[in-house]
C-alpha cells in the first residue's frame, strides 16, 4: 500500500454538503456556534464512491444462507463500501484494515438510508457498523441541525462508555462531540454536557429518561438516528417510557444490533422500524465465533475453587475473566485469588461507577490480569487479548452464556472458554437435559470436556484451603465495616421510582 500523507482535520458540515447543494457551495462556518472555532483547512470537494445496490442487501432478511455471503465482502475496503475518505483514514488509524462481515453487509445498506436489524457474533465489530453511517450522515447535515443528531442506547454503563470512546476515536478528524449519560454519575455535570448540544448522545435508558423529564431545554424532537446496541437486553429494562419521550419522525433512522435474537426484539422491530433490512451474520440466534474453543469440566461443587486455581495457573500471566452469579462470590474470589498471589480485581454492581471504571482500566492496562465479574461485564465490553473466560457459576440462560464467552476470541483472535459444571448444574448445561434449560442445546452442539489431571488439582488443597479461610474473614470484615456498599448516591432521588430507575443499568442478571 502506498504511503499516505497525514489526514487533514476538518469540522462537521465543512467540505461535505447535502446532496441538494452543488459541489462548490459551502455551508457557512458562522452557523456552527457549537463546534470548535479553531481554524481548520477545508479539503477539496470529495467524490464519494458509488454505493452498492440495495437489492442484494434487501434479500438478506429473507435468505437463510446469508451467513456465507460476507466472506468476499469482508475483504473490501471501507471506501468501496461508500465510506468517505476522512472516516476511512480514522478506520486505518484505529487498526481496521478491512470491514468485518457485519460491517461489509450493513454499512452500504445504512448509507442507502434503510433501517437495520443486525445480528452478529460478539466481537464482530457491530459498533463500527453503526457508528460510521451515523458519522457520515452527520458530515452532510446543515450545522443548525447537528445538535442531538444521534442517540445510542446501551444496557450497561460500561458498554455506554466504551461506545462513546469509539465514536470519539472514529470522529476525531471531524471533531464530533459525544455526551455519555449513564446512572451512578452526577446529573448536574451531565445536564451541562447536554446544554452544549452534542452531536451524539450515548446513554442507558433509565438515566436518559431522568434527563428527558427533568433537564430544562433537553428534548429529542430533532433526533435523526436511533441505535440500540445489545437490543435484546435493553428490552428487558423498563424501556417503554423512553420510547414515549422520543417523538416519532418520518426521516428518523433506527438500527438494532445484538448478538442474540429474542421474540421481544422481533415485536419491537414491527413497531419502531420502517421497512427494515435484517442482516444476520450468525447462523443461529446463539452463534459464537469459530476461533472460540469452548470446554466444560464436570466436578464436585466442593472442589470448584481448586479447579479454578488450577485453570488460572495454567494461564498464568494471561488476561482472564472469571464470571460469577453474585456480588458476594465475586468479592470472595477476589480475596481468595489475591491471597494466592494472583493479580485479581472484582467488578460488580455494588461498586461506584468510578470504581468500576477504575477496575476495568487496571485490567485493560494489564496491571491486573484476572477480572472477577458478575454479568455487569458480560455484554459488549471490548477488552483486547483476553485469553480465557471461566464460568465459575453457570449463567441462568443461554443468551447470557453467549455474551460471557464473547469476551474472548474477539476481532478474529482465538480464545478459550471453560465452564465449571457441578452436580447442581446438569439440567442447565447438558445436551440431554430439557430443551428449555440446556446451554448446549442452544449452541447446537455438545462441547468437549477440558482435560485435567485430578492429582495435580488436589495437590493444591492445603494452600487453597488456607486462602479460603482468610478470604471468608476478609469478606466478613468488609461487610461489617460497610466497605462493600459503594453505590453512588449522586443525582436526585426524591421522586418515587427515581432510585430504581437510576440503578437499572448498574448490573445485569
Amino acid at each position: 500500500m502506498p504511503e499516505m500523507s497525514a489526514p487533514k482535520r476538518r469540522k462537521i458540515g465543512e467540505g461535505h454538503t447535502p446532496a441538494k447543494l452543488k459541489s462548490n457551495d459551502r455551508i457557512s462556518k458562522s452557523a456552527q456556534p457549537k463546534l470548535s472555532n479553531a481554524a481548520v483547512p477545508t479539503p477539496k470537494a470529495l467524490t464519494k464512491p458509488a454505493k452498492p445496490a440495495v437489492e442484494e442487501e434487501e434479500d438478506v432478511g429473507n435468505n437463510e444462507n446469508t451467513a456465507e455471503e460476507p466472506v468476499t465482502d469482508a475483504r473490501k475496503s471501507f471506501q468501496e463500501l461508500g465510506v468517505v475518505p476522512e472516516l476511512c483514514d480514522m478506520c486505518r488509524e484505529q487498526g481496521y484494515t478491512h470491514p468485518t462481515p457485519i460491517q461489509a453487509e450493513s454499512i452500504p445498506v445504512a448509507l442507502e438510508g434503510r433501517d437495520i436489524i443486525g445480528l452478529a457474533e460478539t466481537g464482530s465489530g457491530k459498533t463500527c457498523a453503526f457508528a460510521l453511517p451515523v458519522l457520515q450522515a452527520l458530515l452532510n447535515e446543515p450545522p443548525k441541525q447537528q445538535a442531538y443528531f444521534g442517540l445510542v442506547l446501551a444496557p450497561t454503563r460500561e458498554l455506554a462508555f466504551q461506545i462513546s470512546q469509539q465514536f470519539k476515536a472514529l470522529g476525531a478528524l471531524i471533531q464530533v462531540e459525544v455526551a455519555t449519560i449513564v446512572g451512578g454519575m452526577d446529573m448536574t455535570a451531565q445536564a451541562i454536557a447536554l446544554a452544549k448540544r452534542p452531536h451524539v448522545i450515548v446513554a442507558t435508558p433509565g438515566r436518559l429518561l431522568d434527563h428527558l423529564e427533568n433537564t430544562k431545554g433537553f428534548s429529542l424532537r430533532n433526533l435523526r438516528y436511533l441505535v440500540m446496541d445489545e437490543a435484546d437486553r435493553i428490552l428487558d429494562l423498563d424501556f417503554g417510557p423512553v420510547m414515549d419521550k422520543i417523538p416519532p419522525r418520518e426521516n428518523r433512522h433506527t438500527y438494532l444490533f445484538s448478538a442474540t435474537m429474542s421474540s421481544k426484539l422481533d415485536s419491537l422491530t414491527r413497531a419502531s422500524l420502517h421497512n427494515p433490512v435484517k442482516i444476520s451474520i450468525s447462523t443461529s440466534s446463539h452463534q459464537t465465533v469459530s476461533t472460540l474453543l469452548q470446554y466444560f469440566i464436570f466436578i464436585p461443587h466442593k472442589h470448584k475453587d481448586l479447579y479454578l486455581v488450577h485453570l488460572l495457573n495454567d494461564f498464568s500471566g494471561h488476561p482472564c475473566i472469571v464470571f460469577t452469579r453474585t456480588v458476594n462470590e465475586t468479592q470472595r474470589l477476589a480475596f481468595l485469588l489475591r491471597n494466592l498471589g494472583f493479580g485479581a480485581i472484582p467488578i460488580h454492581g455494588q461498586l461506584s461507577q468510578n470504581a468500576r471504571l477504575a477496575a476495568l482500566g487496571k485490567f485493560k492496562d494489564r496491571s491486573r490480569n484476572v477480572l472477577i465479574a458478575t454479568d455487569v461485564a458480560a455484554r459488549g465490553l471490548d477488552i483486547q487479548n483476553v485469553d480465557l473466560v471461566v464460568n465459575y457459576d453457570l449463567p441462568s440462560d443461554s443468551k447470557t452464556y453467549v455474551h460471557r464467552v464473547g469476551r474472548t476470541a474477539r476481532a478474529g483472535k482465538s480464545g478459550k472458554a471453560v465452564s465449571l459444571v457441578t452436580q447442581y448444574d446438569v439440567e442447565i448445561w447438558m445436551y440431554e437435559s430439557p430443551p428449555s434449560l440446556r446451554i448446549e442445546n442452544a449452541l447446537g452442539k455438545k462441547l468437549e470436556e477440558y482435560q485435567v489431571v485430578k492429582d495435580e488439582v488436589m495437590v493444591l488443597s492445603e494452600s487453597v484451603g488456607e486462602a479460603q479461610r482468610r478470604a471468608i474473614r476478609e469478606l466478613k470484615d468488609m461487610q461489617e465495616n460497610g466497605m462493600g456498599r459503594h453505590r453512588s448516591r449522586k443525582g436526585p432521588v426524591g421522586k418515587k421510582g427515581k432510585r430504581g430507575r437510576d440503578e437499572m443499568d448498574a448490573e445485569e442478571g
